[in-house]
């Protein structure tokens, strides 16, 4: 019989994680994240000094800015005491400040896989392989020719995950491995007293049940621990809904409600939920809540709009898509204020197909979304190339192609889904205002007035740490998009081609003024119909 704990004062399940040990942890922000269980392991450690010097493993975040690891961090730093964790597998650190300090301050080592690689490295632990066989991240900081996954100088040094070069038939393939986890933190809704987990009521499905057959394979089966927010009477189930049985389940915990959101600035939606059979959610819960704000992000994200849109038209048939955060973000609400939602279906990494996207820190969740998809099973379309489309954005872009879209000296969010994403799709649009800092723009009489441009350059000779190869898009035949507010660029034979331009800018003070390489101009240069982008489309 598995332990039940229904007292929601009850956290000492923790209790059973000794020093060094090896802790895998769900969430995507704020969603699958079991806040309860983490805040319950950090209080054992303050009371005990016990458990000290862990290794965490995650599928993507399980923080959101003053929540969960990000308070763990935060009180790290108000008592000085470092010994709680001596390192992380982590794919993002975007939505936490404290260990985006710890990670630039280099008080624990930090390793950054895509959020698609770690999923599917969970899965070959399962299964009893040594590690995960991909293409994803040749070329990259990924490659072990340049920072092997390492995010700071103590990951280089301690090298607890490793990433290995593999030829294979004269292709070049990298070996991720990292040590098998022992125990496991996971979140779900319900559990029977059995300990059949279900997840009726969370916005995602993430890696959960991957993260506990990775901690229950062989050679050595490690402990599963479940935070729950219910516990149902055995027998009233169904054997569909049950996403990990109970053979898996070693530990339940309940949960106080404030511990178990849905998202980060939400406890309960129900356009969030996995919709039972039968339940149809009004139309008019499916308004948007968060749309571009500034005119430049407007122009970007509906240019890329008008492509996809354009896109759509040749295929005649629905386009699947998937829109990463930022700007990219908005384009979901876009779709649905043209009502072009059924036309351009779009997919978010976290599982959820279709419905409205949410931006910011609820990034991942989906209000009325028709399908909710594992991550690992989403990823396969995202690797596999099975959606049409991407658009992801961009801190700089270098002279062959190659991206970063997530480091700066003094800021680290890690590389979340980006890599996989952008070496997998078929074409990806690559999207972000052209300079950085805070500027001005207005649209009048049709063009593009710059009243006060951004002071830092994003078109460079290399960038500070690449996360998407060109050399590798051409390779493999990607068709690959820059798209500013006044400016678009295509990758073609290894190097950037100024495509099209917004009326209004001065190419040569505006554009190539602005960049630190020279790209090849088209003789067939077009311009922006702003008109056209601030207005709407059909498909």
């Amino acid at each position: 019989m598995n332990k039940i704990s229904t007292d929601s004062a009850d956290v000492s399940l923790v209790s059973s994680i000794p020093d060094r040990a090896v802790v895998a942890i769900s969430g995507f922000n704020m969603a699958t994240t079991p806040e309860y269980l983490i805040m319950g392991l950090y209080k054992r450690f303050k009371d005990t000094g016990h458990p000290k010097s862990i290794f965490i493993e995650t599928d993507a975040l399980p923080a959101a800015p003053g929540r969960a690891l990000d308070s763990v961090f935060s009180e790290i730093y108000q008592r000085g005491d470092f010994d709680f964790i001596r390192g992380m597998l982590i794919p993002f650190l975007g939505f936490s400040p404290w260990l985006q300090k710890a990670t630039l301050d280099n008080k624990l080592a930090i390793y950054g896989w895509p959020i698609g690689v770690t999923v599917y490295w969970f899965r070959e632990i399962a299964s009893g392989r040594p590690g995960l066989l991909t293409k994803i991240g040749i070329d990259t900081f990924l490659d072990p020719r340049n920072d092997g996954g390492a995010l700071n100088d103590r990951a280089k040094e301690d090298r607890e995950c490793r990433i290995t070069l593999m030829p294979i038939d004269n292709h070049e393939y990298l070996l991720y491995r990292a040590p098998k986890p022992e125990f496991a933190l996971i979140r779900v809704t319900s559990s029977d007293k059995l300990g059949n987990l279900t997840m009726e009521d969370e916005a995602i499905r993430g890696t959960v049940l991957s993260i506990a057959q990775a901690t229950k394979a062989m050679p050595d089966r490690g402990m599963v621990i479940a935070q729950v927010k219910r516990i149902l009477e055995n027998g009233i189930m169904n054997p569909r809904q049950v996403e990990v049985p109970y053979p898996l389940v070693d530990q339940v915990v309940y949960s106080p409600a404030k511990y178990h959101w849905q998202s980060t600035s939400f406890e309960y939606d129900p356009r969030a939920s996995l919709k039972l059979p039968g339940e149809v959610l009004p139309q008019s819960l499916l308004k948007s809540t968060e749309t571009a704000k500034t005119i430049d992000q407007v122009i970007a994200a509906r240019r890329v709009l008008a492509a996809l849109v354009e896109l759509c038209r040749e295929k005649s048939e629905p386009l699947l898509i998937n829109l990463g955060v930022g700007i990219p973000s908005s384009i979901s609400s876009m779709l649905e204020q043209a009502k072009l939602s059924d036309r351009i279906i779009t997919v978010v990494e976290s599982g959820p197909w279709g419905g409205l996207a949410l931006g910011g820190v609820d990034f991942g969740v989906s209000f009325g979304s028709f399908a909710l998809s594992t991550i690992p099973d989403m990823f396969s379309n995202y690797e596999g190339g099975i959606i049409d489309a991407a658009a992801l954005g961009f801190l700089q872009v270098e002279e062959s192609g190659g991206v970063n879209s997530s480091y700066l000296p003094t800021k680290l969010t890690g590389p979340g889904g980006f890599p996989v994403i952008a070496e997998g799709a078929p074409r990806t649009f690559f999207t972000g205002s052209f300079t950085a800092g805070h500027g001005q723009y207005q649209v009048q009489d049709g063009k593009l007035v710059i009243e006060k441009d951004g002071p830092i350059n994003k078109f460079v000779k290399k960038v500070e740490k690449k996360f998407f190869s060109g050399r590798e898009a051409v390779k493999n035949g990607q068709e690959i998009f820059y798209v500013t507010e006044r400016a678009m660029f295509r990758l073609k034979n290894g190097h950037l081609v100024l495509e099209e331009v917004a009326p209004g800018v001065d190419i040569d003070r505006d554009i190539l003024g602005r960049m630190e390489f020279s790209p090849e101009v088209s003789d067939d240069l077009k311009e922006y119909d702003l008109g056209k982008l601030l207005d709407g489309w059909t498909c």
